[in-house]
């Protein structure tokens, strides 16, 4: 798999945008306008792979919450490059970053616990998370019935 994963440019905003948005009418994540992108392009990496049209294929952001703990977030693959491995190693460099960060914990909310168990996340109580988490949460059509799993994993 001929992979590379970077830091987001502002030239991948709009690409960035689009394939969250793709899973987000789904009800599968938060939509972000391209303010959002903009504003938080330095959380995210993608992923460009080779012989894709268009070549990124896939996205995540790392999203600090507080002193010890960030967000994995905005995690989307396009449909037609899942189950190749990309998903997984934008997790694992995302991971990676917030060690080099200071992070002692990660956590995420998805609909995918099985995904992130492979990965060494844990499942905990939502009330276990940073409050601030929550001003994001109020975006959300679901909100204040989430049905999405809490996971975490210590770095």
């Amino acid at each position: 798999m001929d992979t590379t994963i970077r830091k987001a440019l502002i030239t991948d905003a709009k690409r960035i945008q689009s394939l969250v948005n793709t899973f987000a009418v789904k009800g599968d994540m938060l939509m972000l306008n391209l303010n959002d992108v903009v504003e938080k392009l330095m959380e995210f990496c993608v992923c460009e792979y080779a012989g894709a049209s268009p070549a990124v294929a896939g996205v995540c952001a790392l999203h600090p919450t507080w002193l010890d703990i960030a967000e994995l977030r905005s995690l989307a693959v396009e449909r037609e490059m899942q189950n190749k491995g990309i998903g997984r190693l934008l997790v694992l460099k995302q991971l990676e970053w917030a060690k080099e960060l200071g992070f002692k914990r990660v956590f995420t909310l998805t609909y995918k616990s099985k995904f992130f168990a492979s990965l060494g996340f844990n499942e905990v109580p939502k009330d276990e998370l940073p409050k601030k988490m929550w001003t994001d949460c109020l975006k959300c059509l679901k909100y204040p019935d989430c049905d999405e799993t809490a996971m975490i994993i210590h770095l």
